[in-house]
């Protein structure tokens, strides 16, 4: 069973960028999409499919919070705000061209 979420955060394209250039080239294990877009007051929201929630935890935990934590630590003298709320949904279908 697929594992998809949405999630706001508060960044703008280029910190996203930063994020993205840290976690490298290499997609990882389990993911089917992501896709992150602009919302009109601000901000982006990611719209993420995953093979299983085990496979974006791991993810998470190995890969993507280090690097998201060292970027605001950056920002934020290590006081980091919490993390995004994720609101899952559930997946009818993933087409992919």
């Amino acid at each position: 069973m697929a594992y998809a979420f949405t999630q706001d955060v508060p960044i703008d394209a280029a910190f996203y960028r930063r994020i993205k250039d840290g976690l490298g080239e290499d997609p990882p294990k389990g993911l089917i999409a992501h896709i992150a877009v602009e919302r009109p007051e601000g901000g982006l929201r990611y719209i993420d499919v995953w093979d299983s929630e085990d496979d974006w935890d791991r993810f998470a935990e190995d890969r993507l919070h280090p690097v998201v934590h060292a970027l605001l630590g950056n920002l934020f003298g290590g006081d980091l705000p919490p993390e995004p709320e994720r609101s899952p949904i559930s997946v009818i279908d993933v087409w992919l061209a």
